[in-house]
């Protein structure tokens, strides 16, 4: 005992104070129950490990959110059961409790059934989005209510803030740009964010594998997953094909259009995304990129590179972060794809569920269906989804 005491002692003053705190931070935490979202990877698992050295009551939870026998050939990924029971070790390595819940009827009825419909209609989804709202932040937090949990977290790459003047919580980028995921979470409403703890914002993707080591978690060498978990083989025609059993009767072969002329013959417009430049069957021997989808009449236009610029559209079912409405125009930064670098824009509110966008240099390939993230620096003012391009 004498020289534990003693060992304190010796340390330099601004570390013993730095554990005090941080002890004292523990005890403050223990009574405060925290549901996190683990997908058996390393990030979560590693915001888990975290939070439970912190002192919260920590449960883990593993969403199973689609059904194995719905989607062949699909057992890989953040929703696996592999992945389910990695995180279950993981939780067992921990010392915290573990559950399994089944949200599988809710993720098809919201955001598959969300994501074929985009696909039908000529626009390219992003169900990123709409699961962290609906399912994340939707199905998961209402259930961590109902069990009396004051929060949940994720292995997220984000920050969350609580702008004390305005009483309005936002979220910001993480102190990793190379694995920033603020952008697919613009939908998040202030009670979500209120509820939510983002153990990852300050630290690097290589500081989480380490500290993944140092808590000897099994999940510190699992590979980042890079596709969407209910997609097989990374190809959502295959999905369309499972979901829709005659989608090639209903959308079969139209007209490729270029300067308002018939140069090809496309093999279904869900084949196809705006920019696309490969796969297509044209006459014209130059470089060619699809610029426009006609869903209603099964019409593909492509253009020249130089034409797939514009510089103004407008989004819809718009959610506002750093403040509630805007009123008046405002200078923004506008990411309109996840590894999107931003370009200035101003935007303008034009009623309370769509907005203005009018970026300063023309963009290329802004695509109907997409997240549009409006920042102010590192913070999210808000975002929406392109609704169309005003040319």
């Amino acid at each position: 005992m004498q020289h534990n005491i003693l060992s304190f002692f010796c340390v330099p003053k601004s570390i013993a104070l730095y554990q005090l705190i941080k002890l004292e931070k523990s005890k403050k935490n223990e009574n405060l129950k925290v549901i996190v979202a683990m997908s058996g990877g390393v990030d979560s698992s590693v915001a888990a490990a975290l939070l439970n050295e912190q002192g919260y009551n920590v449960i883990g939870v593993t969403m199973k959110t689609w059904g194995y026998d719905n989607i062949p050939d699909k057992d890989s990924g953040c929703c696996s059961l592999e992945s389910i029971y990695n995180a279950r070790n993981v939780a067992d390595e921990l010392g915290i409790s573990h559950y399994t819940m089944d949200f599988t009827s809710k993720f098809n009825e919201t955001v598959i059934n969300n994501f074929i419909d985009e696909y039908v209609h000529g626009r390219t989804p992003n169900p990123c989005v709409l699961c962290n709202r609906s399912i994340k932040w939707g199905a998961l937090l209402e259930k961590a209510e109902s069990l009396g949990a004051d929060f949940i977290a994720t292995g997220h790459y984000a920050k969350v803030n609580l702008n004390v003047s305005s009483n309005r919580y936002y979220i910001s980028a993480a102190n990793d740009r190379n694995k920033d995921q603020s952008y697919a979470l613009w939908m998040l409403k202030q009670h979500s964010l209120s509820k939510t703890i983002f153990p990852l914002g300050d630290l690097k993707k290589n500081e989480v594998r380490e500290l993944a080591k140092k808590y000897n978690l099994k999940s510190a060498d699992v590979p980042d997953s890079q596709e969407i978990c209910f997609v097989p083989n990374n190809d959502y025609r295959e999905l369309l094909k499972v979901r829709i059993p005659d989608i090639n009767e209903k959308i079969n072969s139209g007209d490729i259009i270029y300067h308002d002329n018939k140069i090809g013959t496309h093999n279904g417009y869900i084949n196809y995304t705006i920019g696309q430049r490969r796969g297509l069957n044209t006459l014209v021997n130059k470089p060619l990129y699809v610029s426009k989808i006609d869903a209603e009449n099964n019409i593909i236009y492509v253009d020249d590179e130089e034409n797939l610029y514009n510089s103004m559209f407008t989004t819809k079912d718009v959610n506002l972060m750093l403040m509630d409405s805007i009123n008046h125009p405002m200078n923004a930064i506008v990411k309109i794809r996840y590894k999107d670098a931003g370009e200035d824009a101003t935007i303008e509110q034009i009623n309370e569920d769509h907005i203005k966008v009018t970026y300063h240099k023309p963009k290329k390939a802004i695509t109907p269906g997409q997240s549009a993230v409006f920042y102010d620096g590192d913070d999210i003012i808000g975002g929406g989804i392109i609704d169309s391009i005003i040319e």
